[in-house]
């Protein structure tokens, strides 16, 4: 494990004021919240299942299938074009020292959103993403052997984090020995840099910069990677221009390697503590094993990100101004008692 004193993304978590009513007064980084978030969002769904804060620069929180399904749908009126719920300063969404803004699928809407999803769609089909997956098994097992011997490891720092990291570099054509470098890029960014504005807009720019050159290079170097397939891509009849590309690979990186190893950890980090489902899974079929990945998706889901309102609209008894935050909470829709039986 890194040292707190010296971890290179590692500050003093700012104080916070304690929680007064959650429906009005929520807090996403209080630690009773992130310790059982699913006992907050059971509360909230009866008694109020819009909930709404001023931390953080304010935000919604929907708590129903129903609603989340139906705000998901809300396009163009709820925008996608700031996933992350909290906005770093204008000061520092202005100076952003690559000039780039990192257009994906993720952050974009209609029409754009089409077409950048189009582009990656290839590369991640069952026989695009074939090799990958050969790599991935191999990897895995090298990453057990070498820790099997020893009778144990930490699951989230020795196998869980290892693996996505290592995964994608390759996929993009990027030296593996920078692992490290990404892991901490993608720290600085999402985990440290929700409440450290100069930290995320530090980790953001260094890695557009990392990309911009990986995108010039291939553009004069072109290698059997998915940089090379992007660059050679085209939109209307054009190359995809620069920014796109390093916006796509962005989110390969930060988007790919969060929601991976959240996953990977939280499979194990729930067979640890569920000894009956562990003792079943070990001498399951490949059926099985697809039912549980599922079901493990569904109560660990990993993803949440935000849309914007782009004008004043009113929904379920509550009225989202123009520029508000909804924070997409996927993971409590997925613990809906009126769409999951035994929902947690």
């Amino acid at each position: 494990m890194t040292d707190a004193s010296t971890d290179p993304v590692a500050n003093a978590i700012p104080e916070r004021c304690p929680v007064t009513d959650l429906a009005t007064d929520y807090d996403m980084f209080d630690p009773d919240y992130l310790k059982d978030p699913f006992s907050a969002w059971a509360e909230l769904r009866e008694t109020c299942p819009i909930a709404h804060t001023e931390r953080y620069g304010g935000s919604w929180l929907p708590t129903r299938y129903d609603d989340l399904q139906a705000m998901a749908k809300m396009v163009p009126i709820l925008s996608s074009k700031s996933p992350i719920v909290i906005d770093m300063p204008e000061a520092l969404t202005k100076d952003d020292a690559t000039g780039y803004n990192a257009a994906s699928p993720i952050s974009a809407d209609p029409p754009e959103q089409s077409w950048t999803r189009r582009a990656l769609l290839p590369h991640f089909t069952p026989k695009g993403i074939a090799d990958d997956r050969s790599y991935t098994e191999r990897l895995c097992n090298e990453l057990i052997d070498g820790f099997v011997d020893e009778g144990g490891c930490d699951a989230a720092v020795d196998y869980a984090q290892q693996i996505p990291p290592r995964v994608i570099a390759k996929k993009l054509g990027v030296d593996d020995g920078m692992v490290d470098e990404f892991i901490e890029w993608v720290r600085g960014v999402l985990e440290l840099g929700l409440q450290q504005p100069e930290l995320r807009a530090k980790y953001r720019d260094i890695i557009r910069s990392f990309f911009a050159a990986e995108v010039a290079d291939r553009r004069a170097n072109p290698k059997d990677d998915l940089i090379t397939a992007l660059c050679q891509t085209e939109h209307e009849g054009e190359p995809l221009p620069d920014e796109v590309v390093v916006g796509m690979c962005n989110l390969q990186l930060v988007a790919g390697i969060d929601t991976t190893w959240s996953s990977i950890g939280s499979a194990l980090w729930h067979f640890a503590g569920h000894g009956d489902d562990r003792r079943r899974m070990a001498d399951a079929d490949d059926g099985l094993w697809d039912t549980a990945i599922e079901e493990l998706l569904r109560f660990y889901a990993p993803v949440t990100m935000a849309r914007n309102a782009r004008e004043d609209v009113e929904y379920g008894g509550v009225t989202f101004r123009e520029g508000d935050k909804i924070l997409m909470n996927f993971p409590g829709a997925n613990h809906d008692p009126d769409h999951f039986e035994d929902a947690h």
